[in-house]
């Protein structure tokens, strides 16, 4: 059974309504059920207005079970884009094809490059970013996952939705993960910020997940833009994905984001209030709801919020990124996705962590056998061979 199926059986004004009515008593009786399973309603209850009084509650519940679940560590990642080519018109994003900017795709040296610093600062897995576009889709993304497979314990990729056969496809390349987020589930408002390009196909989207989990990805990670629609109903339409996909796919493991509207190229558009606080309720309940699910915290962030929310539930963090193609080696002139706000070196997010008795990590998983390893005394060799490809291409 695909999500479509259950999504359309929400109306999101609905789902608005139902969150912000929720009283006092609701959440009550939600807090005495965690550990014995939550329902969606329940889950609703701590998303709402009623839980801000209750929030220290939640705070402290979920940093327990966490902590119970996954000790005290905290995976560090870091994206590397690879191209910033784009077919889709969106309002939000810094690479949206109406925007007149410099694109750029790696080549099979850049990725090389791109690879050796990441090393370099300790990651032992990679996400692979790109825009949304035809011209740099399965092939060319089965190419950097064969150039990065021996180096890397762990090979993720946020790019655009691809058939099932594509994923099984990548999944043989040595493919772990992927990141898709739906932006918005909001039938009424997502049509009025993806405009133009494959992205306007809504459906297709909330059809990726199931595809991803018959395809046999090992982790699907989820998550909605907030800042485009109510935050609370946006949480739980999320909240609804999760359930289903582990229902569907139980063998998956999960993870849940919570991006925020950052400053991008292009006109500024309104946003729907998600402050700090929002932010920190939100991942509170989902911990409540799912003792399983992993929970990501970006460097969208200020470097003093994260200081303070990552002990709340959160199983990664990013740091050092950079969100433009090539930006960690010879590329500062191609424009950024969007700007970050944590600043801090990984080095400089691991001496805070272990400072905090939180011992960072910097891998998803051990590969089955050790072809794959790469060289643990020396993380960038292996990669300067690739540096006599060709050069890169701009278009």
């Amino acid at each position: 059974m695909s999500f479509v199926a259950t999504w359309e059986q929400h109306d999101f004004a609905d789902v608005v309504r139902n969150v912000a009515g929720k009283t006092a008593a609701e959440v009550r009786r939600a807090l005495g059920r965690v550990g014995a399973g939550l329902s969606l309603d329940d889950f609703a209850a701590l998303l709402s207005p009623a839980a801000a009084p209750f929030l220290e509650e939640m705070a402290q519940l979920s940093h327990r079970l966490t902590v119970e679940r996954f000790g005290r560590t905290m995976q560090l990642y870091a994206p590397m884009y690879l191209t910033n080519v784009c077919a889709n018109v969106c309002t939000y994003c810094g690479f949206s094809a109406q925007n007149r900017i410099p694109r750029k795709a790696l080549n099979d040296a850049e990725i090389a490059a791109e690879a050796a610093v990441l090393k370099q600062l300790g990651f032992d897995h990679v996400l692979l970013v790109t825009g949304e576009s035809s011209r740099y889709g399965t092939e060319y993304l089965r190419n950097a996952l064969r150039l990065l497979r021996p180096h890397f314990s762990g090979l993720s990729i946020e790019v655009q939705p691809l058939d099932e056969a594509d994923y099984a496809t990548l999944v043989d390349d040595g493919l772990s993960t992927v990141l898709v987020y739906q932006e918005t589930y909001d039938r009424a408002t997502y049509p009025l910020h993806h405009l133009k390009g494959p992205k306007a196909d809504l459906r297709y989207r909330l059809e990726t997940p199931d595809r991803l989990g018959r395809a046999g990805v090992k982790k699907i990670g989820l998550g909605a833009l907030y800042g485009l629609a109510d935050w609370r109903a946006e949480s739980w339409f999320v909240g609804l994905h999760l359930r289903h996909l582990e229902k569907h796919h139980w063998r998956t493991r999960y993870s849940i984001s919570f991006p925020r509207l950052r400053p991008h190229e292009g006109n500024d558009i309104a946003v729907t209030p998600f402050e700090e606080r929002d932010l920190v309720q939100a991942a509170c309940a989902f911990r409540l709801l799912s003792q399983e699910v992993e929970l990501s915290l970006s460097t969208r962030e200020s470097a003093d919020f994260r200081d303070q929310a990552f002990r709340l539930g959160f199983t990664s963090m990013s740091a050092g990124s950079k969100t433009n193609p090539g930006g960690y080696t010879s590329a500062p002139d191609s424009l950024e996705q969007f700007a970050i706000d944590d600043e801090r070196s990984p080095a400089e997010v691991a001496s805070f962590l272990r400072t905090q008795a939180y011992e960072p990590v910097w891998k998803d998983w051990d590969p089955t056998y050790d072809g794959y390893r790469g060289n643990e005394r020396d993380p960038g060799a292996g990669l300067a061979p690739l540096a006599h490809a060709r050069r890169h291409k701009v278009v």
